[in-house]
């Protein structure tokens, strides 16, 4: 999904919540869906206020929790306490290997993989909605 598509989908959820759209949740959305990397609030705040010191915490926090609530962004949790958020794959899904010491982490798509968890789930009844799989080891670079 393209920048102006995301930005469409963000004010028409916006605008079916009764909420107005603002310049610094604009800014801070347009510079979070400009991301390629597993971002974290205050790194996000960071970005931000390069171009603009004024926008704070709060409003970062609040503008993630809209994108996460319209399907735009999503917040993951790799194991060291931290919220961090990824755009939507426009590759479709993805899993992810996480590096236990410094926090790397690598997307990869594995199709046996997936398609191994869809018989599971269908030899077990199952009809999955959502799923992720995170591996936890070491980088090379750590090993």
């Amino acid at each position: 999904m393209n920048f102006s598509k995301k930005n469409e989908t963000l004010k028409a959820y916006l605008d079916a919540k009764g909420m107005k759209s603002t310049t610094q949740r604009d800014f801070i959305a347009e510079t979070f869906f400009k991301t390629t990397t597993h971002i974290s609030l205050e790194e996000l705040l960071g970005k931000v206020r390069k171009k603009h010191s004024s926008i704070g915490y709060a409003t970062v926090y609040r503008t993630m929790k809209l994108l996460n609530e319209c399907g735009l962004a999503i917040d993951r949790q790799f194991g060291d306490g931290q919220s961090r958020y990824e755009n939507i794959p426009e590759d479709g899904h993805h899993d992810h290997l996480i590096c236990i010491k410094c926090s790397k982490i690598v997307e990869f798509q594995n199709q046996k993989i997936e398609q191994l968890q869809s018989e599971s789930a269908k030899k077990h009844g199952f009809t999955v909605l959502n799923h992720k799989l995170e591996l936890y080891g070491y980088c090379p670079d750590c090993a």
